[in-house]
């Protein structure tokens, strides 16, 4: 089958036209070497993950490949695939996830510091995660439980927020209320904890990719197998919500099912993440302005997020992994004391 295909270049894209299949549309050479670089930081930062991680042995960088094939030494397979690999496949799922959700809330609400750990969407999963651990749930695994709080947070805050119709900045304030509501909830719960539930608590609240395993990996990568293709789906929608209701509206965008579609997937990514690898702070926040200010666009790329989330995530858990040698630090501790001076930078730059 012949195609005849038309390509003109500018200076910041490159336009395409194919006549069969008819296909048209821009390139910007700076998003896709953003997105490239990110991938590849993303790919290397795994490797590093999987070939140091916690403890003393290291897989040498000649072994590593055959060995994540399956070709290699027993002990070798055994560090990497039982030890290692889960984690670190965990690591960049979860941060994968949280970087597109809070490129989507940072896009539908039009508020560079929209996040789900902002608007109460993590908060709701860790309200419901020590609300199972308190009232002795034990039955109930964390994921389920924390899937189901943050879904709920999540729809929570769209129905208060809504009113003939939600705009981007009721969603943004009434986030926060619901967020503040759900911290509330958990203190009251770790107060009345006994000292061995309130320790099982905080070891999940601040994010923790300790014990990981494959239980954890598998729902986690079905989820975004299923949630990324639709959010992919959603994109135009959510480029003209960048661009305010108004200009969307004109542009035939139906505004309200847009936003509600795209709030949906982007508290499930954050749902699905934070069920798997606990509520790891600031990723979210900070991921969206990484690929967007290399990708140079006035909106954060969604794809590119997703890369800047994953390599946040490994980078900081192999932090956590190496930092002391006596103990592995949980994961949401390093990205909470590198995000909290993201965030400072970023309002003191903001004023300016």
């Amino acid at each position: 089958m012949s195609a005849r295909a038309g390509l003109s270049a500018s200076r910041r894209r490159l336009a395409f036209r194919m006549a069969r299949p008819a296909v048209s549309g821009t390139v910007r050479p700076r998003v896709l070497v953003a997105w490239l670089a990110l991938a590849l930081a993303a790919f290397l930062a795994f490797c590093l993950a999987v070939g140091v991680g916690a403890g003393d042995l290291v897989v040498p960088s000649g072994e590593l490949l055959p060995a994540l094939w399956g070709s290699g030494e027993p002990a070798t397979l055994f560090l990497v695939h039982e030890l290692r690999l889960p984690r670190a496949v965990v690591a960049v799922l979860a941060g994968a996830a949280f970087g597109m959700a809070g490129a989507i809330f940072q896009s539908i609400t039009r508020n560079p510091l929209a996040s789900p750990d902002i608007l109460g969407i993590t908060q709701g999963a860790g309200a419901a995660v020590v609300a199972a651990i308190v009232l002795g749930f034990t039955g109930l695994g964390s994921q389920a439980v924390g899937l189901a709080g943050a879904l709920a947070a999540g729809l929570l805050m769209y129905a208060l927020a809504w009113n003939r119709g939600t705009t981007g900045y009721r969603i943004v304030l009434v986030g926060i209320g619901v967020s503040w509501i759900c911290v509330s909830i958990t203190y009251y719960l770790l107060s009345r904890a006994e000292q061995y539930q309130a320790a099982r608590a905080l070891g999940w609240l601040v994010g923790n990719l300790n014990d990981r395993g494959w239980d954890h990996a598998r729902p986690l990568a079905l989820a975004l197998a299923v949630v990324v293709p639709v959010v992919l789906l959603l994109t135009r929608g959510q480029r003209a919500l960048h661009l305010g209701d108004d200009v969307a509206t004109g542009l035939g965008v139906r505004v309200q099912r847009a936003r509600m579609a795209l709030l949906l997937c982007g508290a499930g990514l954050a749902a699905f993440a934070t069920s798997a690898a606990g509520p790891v702070l600031f990723v979210a926040l900070a991921a969206p302005h990484l690929a967007r200010r290399l990708a140079g666009s006035s909106m954060p790329p969604v794809t590119a997020s997703a890369w800047a989330g994953a390599t946040l995530v490994v980078v900081s858990d192999l932090i956590s992994q190496r930092l002391l040698t006596e103990t592995v630090l949980p994961v949401g501790v390093v990205t909470g004391a590198l995000g909290a001076p993201f965030l400072l930078w970023h309002l003191a730059r903001s004023r300016t």
